[in-house]
């Protein structure tokens, strides 16, 4: 049987530094990775007090960061970043100010642009069945669902 390694809180508070310089983390992944340490609560809370204190671990930054990356990289729309957001535990405020930093005017470019794409790569001979395809391929990317029903029917007639 193997022995899982114990930590002091020395140990846990560096590697946690390291953890958090390496990408954003929110205060659920840190946690939840104190958790898997083996590090009691106690501990758990004064590591993530050091953690802020030393600019480690910043909610609003790592919501910004996660806006900016998903949505440029995985183009996911803002209500999909927003439930992602909220199952991280990020408060509203965090939440909305991410979203804001999304310039209206490429927000609806970079959708024009996918829809333009999916509406070209869908192969579905019926028209319905096309535009369905369409739709639930935005819906679940969290996109607006009064911009995704527009260009469904003005691409896919």
């Amino acid at each position: 049987m193997m022995n899982k390694k114990t930590y002091t809180v020395q140990e846990a508070t560096k590697k946690m530094e390291h953890y958090c310089a390496y990408q954003e983390r929110c205060h659920q992944e840190v946690r939840q990775k104190l958790e898997a340490m083996s590090m009691i609560p106690e501990a758990i809370d004064m590591i993530m007090v050091h953690l802020l204190e030393h600019n480690y671990l910043n909610e609003a930054r790592f919501a910004e960061t996660f806006v900016r990356g998903k949505f440029r990289i995985k183009h996911w729309g803002r209500q999909r970043l927003r439930i992602e957001l909220k199952k991280r535990d990020i408060s509203n405020i965090n939440i909305n100010h991410a979203l804001a930093e999304i310039d209206d005017a490429q927000y609806l470019v970079v959708f024009s642009e996918l829809a333009q794409k999916k509406a070209h790569s869908l192969k579905e001979s019926n028209v319905f069945k096309r535009r369905k395809k369409f739709i639930d391929y935005f819906l679940y990317r969290g996109w607006e669902s009064h911009f995704v029903y527009e260009k469904a029917y003005e691409l896919i007639k």
